[in-house]
C-alpha cells in the first residue's frame, strides 16, 4: 500500500471518528430536544435542535467571543515565547512571528488531520530557523509533556473541588467495571505481543542498528534526545514556567469568557467552567479533527453535572468550538500560510 493511499485512509479513519461522534451526540440531544417539546406541548415542526443551535450561537454575547479569542491568542503567544526559549538552547535566535504562526499552523493541519500539526509545525520551523527538525520535533515534545503535566494537575484540581459531584454523577449514571468487562479477555494476548515484539528486537539490535534504516532511525532519535534535553538548560526557568502557567490559565479563561457568552451558562459560576474546560480538554486529547464530536460530548457531559439540559449543553459545546476554530485556527492558520513564506523571503537566520 503506498503512503498516500495509507494516509488517506487514516484521513478517513479520523475525521469518521470525529463526524461519527458528534452525529451520535446530535441524535441522542436531538432526542431528548424532541421529547421536552412534546411534554411542553411545543409542535415537531418547531423543535429542530440545529436550529437552536444556530439561534443559540446568533444571540451569544459576541463581545465575550471576541475575549475568548484574544485569551487565544495570548497563550498562544505565550506558547511562542516558550518554544523560543527551547529553541536558543540549541544556539539559535528564532523569530518570535515564525513561532507564533508556524503554532497557529499546526492548530489548521490539526483540523485537517489529527496530531499533523504536530508535523507541521516543526518542519515549518526547522525549514525556516534553518534548524535540523530532529531538534526542534524533540522541543515539540517537551511542550506536549508539560502540556499532559499541566492537563493531569488540573484535573486533579477539579477532583479536588468538584470530587463529590462527579463521583455522584458516575454513580448515577454507568459502572465503569462493568462497561470494560468485555476487554479483560485482550489484555494478556497483547501484552504477550508487546514483549515478543521487544525480544525480537532486542536479539536483532546489531543488525537493525547497522541496516540503513537504523542509521537513519539512531540519526533521528539522536537529535531528538537533544530536544528533550534543551528543558534542563533553558535560561530564565522562572520565565519559562510562568509562560507554561499561562497558556493553561489562558485556556480556562477562554472557557470562562465563552460561558459569560451563552445565557444557560452565565451564571453557573467558575467551578462549572473548570470542571468544563478540563472535560473538553480530555476531548480534545482523543485523535479526531481538532476534538470534533469527542470535545462535545466530553463538555456536554460535565454541563449535565451542573443542572444545564443535553440541548443547551450541545449549544454551548458547539459556541466554544467554532468560535475558537473558526476565529483563530482557521483565520489566522491561513494568515499563516500565506505570510510565512513571504515573511522569510529574504530572511537569513543565525
Amino acid at each position: 500500500m503506498s503512503q498516500t493511499v495509507s494516509n488517506v485512509l487514516k484521513f478517513i479513519v479520523f475525521v469518521g471518528l470525529g463526524f461519527g461522534i458528534l452525529y451520535l451526540v446530535y441524535q441522542n440531544q436531538q432526542a431528548a430536544y424532541a421529547a421536552d417539546c412534546a411534554l411542553r406541548g411545543v409542535p415537531e415542526s418547531e423543535c429542530s435542535l440545529m436550529d437552536k443551535v444556530l439561534r443559540d450561537f446568533a444571540n451569544a454575547n459576541f463581545w465575550w467571543l471576541g475575549m475568548t479569542l484574544l485569551a487565544f491568542c495570548i497563550s498562544n503567544l505565550s506558547r511562542a515565547l516558550r518554544w523560543n526559549m527551547l529553541l536558543r538552547t540549541l544556539g539559535k535566535k528564532p523569530r518570535l512571528i515564525n513561532a507564533f504562526l508556524t503554532i497557529n499552523l499546526g492548530y489548521l493541519a490539526n483540523l485537517g488531520f489529527p496530531r499533523l500539526g504536530e508535523i507541521v509545525r516543526p518542519a515549518a520551523m526547522a525549514r525556516y530557523e534553518n534548524i535540523k527538525v530532529e531538534r526542534v520535533v524533540g522541543t515539540v515534545v517537551v511542550g506536549r509533556m508539560l502540556d499532559v503535566v499541566m492537563l493531569l494537575l488540573l484535573s486533579c484540581l477539579t477532583l479536588f473541588i468538584a470530587g463529590d459531584r462527579i463521583w455522584l454523577w458516575l454513580e448515577e449514571n454507568a459502572s465503569l467495571g462493568d462497561r470494560l468487562s468485555g476487554l479483560e479477555g485482550w489484555i494478556v494476548p497483547i501484552i504477550a505481543l508487546g514483549l515478543l515484539t521487544l525480544a525480537l528486537a532486542w536479539f536483532q539490535r546489531r543488525r537493525l542498528r547497522d541496516s540503513r534504516v537504523g542509521t537513519k532511525l539512531e540519526a533521528i532519535v539522536r537529535g531528538f534526545w537533544e530536544g528533550l534535553q534543551t528543558i534542563a538548560t533553558v535560561k530564565r526557568p522562572w520565565l519559562f514556567i510562568l509562560h507554561s502557567l499561562n497558556i493553561w490559565v489562558m485556556y480556562y479563561v477562554m472557557s470562562l469568557c465563552v460561558f459569560l457568552a451563552y445565557e444557560p451558562t452565565a451564571g453557573l459560576g467558575a467551578e462549572a467552567a473548570l470542571t468544563t474546560f478540563v472535560s473538553g480538554g480530555w476531548g480534545i486529547v482523543i485523535p479526531s479533527p481538532g476534538g470534533m464530536g469527542s470535545y462535545h460530548y466530553l463538555a456536554q457531559s460535565a454541563l449535565e453535572l451542573y443542572g444545564l439540559p443535553g440541548e443547551d449543553g450541545f449549544a454551548w459545546a458547539n459556541i466554544s468550538f467554532f468560535t475558537i476554530n473558526i476565529g483563530c485556527n482557521i483565520l489566522i492558520g491561513l494568515i499563516a500560510l500565506l505570510f510565512l513564506p513571504r515573511i522569510n523571503r529574504s530572511y537569513s537566520p543565525e
